[in-house]
């Protein structure tokens, strides 16, 4: 009797997606535990693998957008005749399986992330790892059973994977003209078709030689093939166009909206002195060159808020209608702008993170964000949000808040501004922070105090690295 493969539901707010790439060809083996197929939504790439061994057989192509819990396949066992075509079943016959919820108040139980976790396993006695980083203790050798866990829950997520490999170096992939096609993430493809790259002609840089987005863009940069130069001009959307409202930016649409609606928002800026700040950016920034480590002044911005948290708790806080939930963890949301719309990784505990370490994971989420390999681990927990429009020369703006989250704050622009010392004017170097906040959960004066604590933090850096 054939096992039906499922479109699995990743969150409670996941309304659809797709099969992206199917691992495993129509009519192949696969046994338990292998990846089968890439799941795609508007919010998560996740490579799903197999519950049992068996012969896969298909049942909806690639691309071809499905809700949570419709048959995308079957598993057939070992001699069991296999059908050269299979009826999907009915998608309200089918049960929806969620992966993992997301982030809600319940979170606020959980305890504050201690360094080293003990390895976690479920009730049936499995390991809790997500299968991006089984996958990856897969290629790099590593026995991710006596991994110890930072994901929530103890979950073992990639980055665990890394940390106990210690120095790693990743082989590139074979360059080849022709033959099967190389693994690539789902972006990555993407990019390769709309540019009119052929991926077989690219070496990847990810985990075990997968090409990533980056690696297409590199490639698109140095080829003088005219199918592989694209103008800016013609890259995005063209006048007169109709663009559909779908996937990432259907989903941006529908909760902005939704946290316009049901929160009291209110934004106030705060001008910050940097000097000294951008003093010890410079510093770091050489002390770390040789490990390849720059801290952003939005790194900075993340530490001061984190650690301005901790002695304004309610800031770190959801509203719930019937409560206010202070949050145990100070896990930071950092907005990362894509060609599709906008993803929110999180740092977690950033308040007892070091600004170099700090500075290691942010590089490291924006680079997954712009590779199309964020795991769902790397979205959750989040309790507050950081968002940086400074490198477009923007001195203000009003965040919106990320639900259901209190505070956001929104990095500017630095720029040469003027302080008097006495009559005579001192150039000085200035930014302004943007704060939005629920007013349901926090007044104007506590919202002031917050600010003006991050606004300390970073005028006096050097509490940072304490």
């Amino acid at each position: 009797m054939p096992r039906e493969i499922y479109l699995i539901k990743v969150g409670m707010s996941m309304t659809e997606g797709m099969v992206s790439e199917w691992f495993i060809p129509d009519g192949g083996e696969v046994k338990k535990g292998e990846l089968v197929y890439a799941l795609e939504t508007e919010k998560v790439n996740l490579d799903v693998d197999a519950e049992y061994d068996g012969i896969v057989k298909h049942v909806v192509d690639v691309g071809v957008t499905l809700e949570p819990g419709e048959v995308v396949g079957y598993l057939f066992e070992a001699g069991e005749e296999v059908p050269d075509s299979v009826r999907a079943a009915p998608a309200e016959d089918a049960p929806e399986p969620v992966v993992q919820n997301e982030p809600v108040a319940a979170v606020a139980a959980a305890p504050v992330a201690a360094v080293n976790r003990p390895v976690s396993t479920s009730s049936d006695g499995h390991m809790k790892s997500s299968p991006a980083a089984r996958r990856l203790a897969g290629e790099l050798g590593v026995d991710y059973r006596s991994v110890a866990g930072s994901g929530p829950g103890g979950r073992i997520v990639e980055a665990d994977i890394l940390a106990a490999q210690g120095s790693v170096t990743v082989a590139r992939a074979p360059v080849a003209a022709s033959g099967p096609e190389p693994k690539a993430s789902p972006l990555a493809k993407r990019f390769a078709a709309e540019r009119g790259i052929n991926l077989r002609l690219i070496s990847g840089t990810g985990p075990g030689g997968r090409i990533v987005q980056s690696d297409v863009e590199n490639a698109g940069a140095a080829s003088s093939r005219p199918a592989a130069t694209v103008s800016a001009a013609s890259q995005g959307p063209q006048a007169g166009e109709r663009v559909p409202v779908k996937g990432m930016r259907k989903t941006i649409a529908s909760r902005m909206h939704h946290s316009l609606q049901e929160s009291a928002q209110l934004s106030m800026d705060m001008e910050v002195i940097m000097d000294d700040a951008v003093k010890m950016r410079k510093s770091l920034g050489e002390e770390w060159a040789d490990e390849g480590i720059k801290p952003s002044f939005t790194d900075l911005v993340i530490k001061a808020v984190a650690k301005a948290l901790r002695s304004h708790p309610m800031m770190n806080s959801q509203f719930t209608g019937d409560e206010i939930v202070l949050m145990n963890e100070i896990n930071v949301g950092m907005a990362v702008a894509l060609p599709e719309g906008l993803v929110v990784p999180v740092i977690r505990n950033a308040d007892i993170l070091s600004i170099k370490d700090l500075a290691v994971e942010s590089s490291r989420l924006a680079a997954a964000a712009r590779d199309g390999a964020l795991g769902l681990d790397d979205y959750a927990g989040g309790t507050f949000t950081v968002s940086a429009l400074g490198m477009y020369g923007v001195d203000s703006f009003t965040p919106i808040l990320n639900e259901p989250q209190s505070g956001i704050m929104g990095v500017n622009r630095i720029y040469d501004g003027v302080e008097w010392d006495g009559d005579k004017p001192v150039k000085t170097k200035k930014m302004n922070l943007s704060l939005t906040w629920d007013h349901r959960s926090v007044d104007g004066a506590p919202a002031a105090e917050y600010l003006v604590e991050v606004q300390k933090l970073l005028e006096a850096p050097h509490r940072l690295l304490v």
